[in-house]
């Protein structure tokens, strides 16, 4: 197998985190001119290639694999049929917990539920609902979670300080001790009902 192939591989399993010269020249075990070389190679493969959705973009010190232009339409598509999957209630959950608690780490969710919500916390990534934002000046330095721009979107608010005082919540609850922390929202109703149908 061709460097620019194992390049192409590792450039896929970095995903969102992309990947930078110097640990691709290591883990190729290449010198960082020729590691250079290969994303150069790459690039060009890709752009050249019109049966290729695919795209090698570089920002700054950092390269990573990005859909063409070109299918742009269509990858929007499946995020929006992908959005209309309902969210569980451990998600929904999560949701509320770094809406109102943001910055936050998973740790700290965790603690909150008492159980572990790193599943459902990556759903609300994928989802772009929440998304990594540092971390935080403790040991092991664990990562910061907050709320997205698509959010607010989503749940039709401008900003973080429409959201309802958590107060307002205290009588109710349903069964379970839970509250729906986005319901009172006018908007809400349209945008959950992509998340609940």
């Amino acid at each position: 197998m061709s460097k620019t192939s194992e390049l192409e591989a590792l450039l896929y399993v970095s995903g969102e985190d992309g990947l930078n010269q110097s640990i691709a020249a290591e883990i190729l075990k290449i010198s960082i001119p020729a590691v250079r070389q290969q994303f150069e190679l790459l690039s060009d493969k890709l752009s050249q290639d019109s049966d290729s959705g695919l795209q090698l973009i570089k920002l700054n010190d950092l390269y990573k694999l990005t859909t063409k232009p070109e299918v742009s339409g269509m990858v929007n598509d499946y995020f929006q049929k992908n959005q209309s999957s309902s969210l569980s209630q451990a998600a929904l959950e999560i949701l509320s917990i770094v809406a109102y608690r943001q910055p936050i780490t998973r740790v700290e969710i965790d603690e909150i539920r008492g159980v572990s919500s790193s599943g459902a916390l990556s759903t609300l990534i994928n989802r772009g609902l929440v998304k990594e934002d540092g971390k935080k000046d403790v040991i092991g330095h664990p990562n910061i979670y907050v709320t997205t721009d698509y959010f607010l979107q989503y749940f039709g608010y401008e900003s973080l300080d429409e959201l309802p005082p958590i107060d307002t919540f205290s009588n109710d609850f349903d069964e379970q001790g839970r509250a729906d922390l986005f319901k009172e929202n006018d908007n809400y109703s349209d945008a959950a009902s992509e998340f609940t149908n």
